[in-house]
């Protein structure tokens, strides 16, 4: 058998990748161990003008992906004196009717942002799913509520489907209650998320200012990192925001 060590290699990766992508907190991880794999496997096996091919498309998948990861890196963090006088929380899966890690990991950076300003408002957006127990809102408002936050620093809006209708419903919610979002709101949402939701909010006429929620699993974060570049060169090549 010819390059018994890179198959054996490439197998593995394979069924790591494959496992890996069941779990869909860490799925395009999973598609980029696969991906590896199917590499390793190939590049012995294959003619050498072919490796050179695979190898010059192989380095432009990965510099194409950097390019496409620095603003997202560069947002994924909380902007420099945050003070708003709304947060627009971005709502994620509810699991029954209890927050999933991703919206657990914003309503913590959301309790944190209302107990370190006060005077600050709260806008939980979020609709409701075919298979989730309650809409997004109302799962966040419950948990703020249950940490002590003042019901009336709560607003909901529960019938967006889309972060682009999380935003501009919510933006419609804080007009009626008085604000004014081109002077400065808050943005809640994971630190992955941050660069899309900002392009958004601006887009919609607001001053947004990131407040970054930190993914506590790894893993999770990994792979939703990966995928924000996957979502913003769609983003650019199709020029749609969503």
């Amino acid at each position: 058998m010819k390059h018994p060590a890179s198959l054996l290699l490439a197998v593995i990766l394979l069924l790591v990748g494959v496992v890996t992508a069941l779990f869909p907190p860490a799925r395009y991880v999973g598609a980029c161990v696969a991906a590896v794999g199917v590499l390793v496997f190939l590049f012995p096996r294959v003619p050498v003008w072919l490796r050179w091919v695979l190898g010059v498309l192989t380095a432009l998948a990965l510099a194409a992906f950097i390019v496409l990861e620095i603003p997202i890196l560069r947002d994924a963090r909380t902007d420099p004196n945050p003070e708003a006088d709304y947060i627009i929380v971005l709502g994620a899966q509810v699991r029954g009717t209890d927050p999933s890690w991703s919206m657990h990991d914003r309503l913590v950076a959301a309790l944190d942002y209302l107990n370190a300003y006060p005077e600050s408002k709260a806008v939980v957006s979020g609709g409701q799913g075919p298979d989730e127990g309650c809409s997004e809102a109302e799962a966040m408002q419950t948990w703020l509520t249950a940490q002590g936050v003042a019901p009336d620093r709560i607003l909901l809006e529960d019938r967006s489907e889309s972060t682009r209708e999380n935003l501009a419903n919510s933006f419609e919610i804080i007009a009626a209650d008085g604000g004014d979002v081109t002077e400065g709101v808050g943005i809640v949402t994971s630190e992955y998320h941050l660069y899309r939701a900002k392009r958004m909010a601006e887009a919609l006429g607001a001053k947004p200012i990131g407040v970054a929620a930190k993914t506590e699993l790894v893993v999770m974060r990994i792979n939703y990192f990966i995928r924000e570049a996957v979502a913003a060169a769609y983003m650019r090549v199709a020029g749609v925001l969503y």
